[in-house]
């Protein structure tokens, strides 16, 4: 059994990233990432790393940082007050904290929740 727990932050953008373009049922099958630089590393004040687009509309931003990854709502969008890791950073922005790869399927289910609803 492997016992390694990741916690740097470009790797979770990764996992995040792989996650989304592997998803293919319900709401979240309209999910894709854009703008993604492949250059980008964590950095004390944050790197955005790629954007996550819902139908084509972007819905959030992707930011590294050394020991996590942020997941940023944009536009009038909010995290419920109940998501593990939500904060509001200095820019404003709602932001879930990722501080590990496991953490990333609990992002993914945060993101379903501010989506709208599948219309199929």
């Amino acid at each position: 059994m492997v016992e390694r727990r990741i916690s740097d932050g470009k790797r979770i953008g990764q996992l995040l990233a792989s996650e989304i373009t592997g998803l293919s049922v319900g709401v979240l099958a309209a999910l894709s990432v854009t703008g993604a630089d492949t250059d980008a590393t964590p950095s004390e004040a944050g790197t955005r790393a790629y954007r996550v687009a819902h139908d084509g509309d972007v819905v959030a931003g992707v930011w590294l940082y050394p020991g996590h990854a942020e997941l940023r709502l944009t536009g009038q969008r909010g995290w419920p007050a109940t998501v593990p890791g939500r904060r509001v950073t200095r820019e404003g922005a709602d932001s879930l904290r990722i501080e590990t790869g496991a953490g990333v399927k609990q992002a993914v289910d945060a993101l379903r929740a501010v989506l709208p609803a599948d219309s199929g």
